[in-house]
């Protein structure tokens, strides 16, 4: 995989691409559906196959879930963003912070707008 389309959580820009689709609607999706949502996002047309064994990749990983739908397979996200999102930080947090998890957690809060420290704040007094 070219290194220059993977994000930081470690998704290349198709299996991105592919989660958004799959997280903006409430019901599983066949790779023709997943195919022509694509397309109407940004104007790429794929080829089938393509988007096919990106989704696969994706269940592997255990990104997304998939049942069977007749010859088809039907997918959804196994997780929520925020899901994945936090399952990303503490994996990260675990790699590069080590020992110093609290204070790298720290130093990221200050960067935080205070309507969302505020949430954060709300949670920590709810534990």
């Amino acid at each position: 995989m070219n290194r220059d389309n993977v994000s930081a959580n470690g998704l290349g820009d198709l299996e991105r691409a592919i989660m958004e689709c799959l997280w903006a609607t409430e019901t599983p999706l066949i790779v023709r559906e997943i195919a022509e949502r694509l397309e109407q996002t940004d104007g790429k047309k794929r080829a089938y196959t393509t988007v096919m064994t990106v989704a696969d990749r994706l269940a592997k990983k255990g990104l997304t879930e998939r049942v069977r739908d007749g010859r088809a397979w039907r997918y959804s996200a196994a997780s929520s963003r925020e899901e994945l999102t936090a399952q990303a930080l503490r994996e990260t947090l675990a790699d590069w912070a080590g020992p110093a998890e609290s204070d790298a957690v720290l130093h990221f809060l200050q960067d935080m707008p205070d309507r969302d420290l505020a949430r954060v704040r709300k949670a920590l007094e709810a534990l």
